[in-house]
């Protein structure tokens, strides 16, 4: 059953474009680009999250971020909207670049 009451942060780093989501190691917050490593918070606990994610934008770290509603499917989490999964995955363009090729990498080598 989904749970529409968690939450994620996403952006995009400043340096290069590249799409990060924000991950909680202990008390502190940190950039990851792997989707499937970010943290999902429940929505009290998010705005936190959010305060954080505003202070990177405000250091040029980051653009354009934003807290996305996360459900749960299976026993992963995944981005609720289309266009969170779109950039989670990586361009539909071209399937042999970017991340959804290391995917493809990775199943291959399994």
């Amino acid at each position: 059953m989904a749970n529409s009451s968690l939450k994620a942060l996403a952006a995009n780093r400043l340096s290069d474009g590249i799409a990060v989501w924000a991950v909680k190691v202990g008390d502190s917050f940190h950039w990851t680009e792997n989707w499937s490593s970010a943290s999902a918070l429940n929505a009290a606990d998010a705005a936190e999250l959010e305060a954080w994610g505003i202070q990177q934008a405000q250091q040029d770290q980051i653009v354009s971020e934003r807290l996305i509603d996360v459900v749960s499917e299976g026993a992963s989490l995944m981005p609720s909207r289309l266009r969170e999964r779109i950039v989670a995955a990586g361009p539909t363009v071209r399937p042999d670049l970017g991340k959804q090729a290391e995917h493809i990498q990775h199943a291959r080598a399994a």
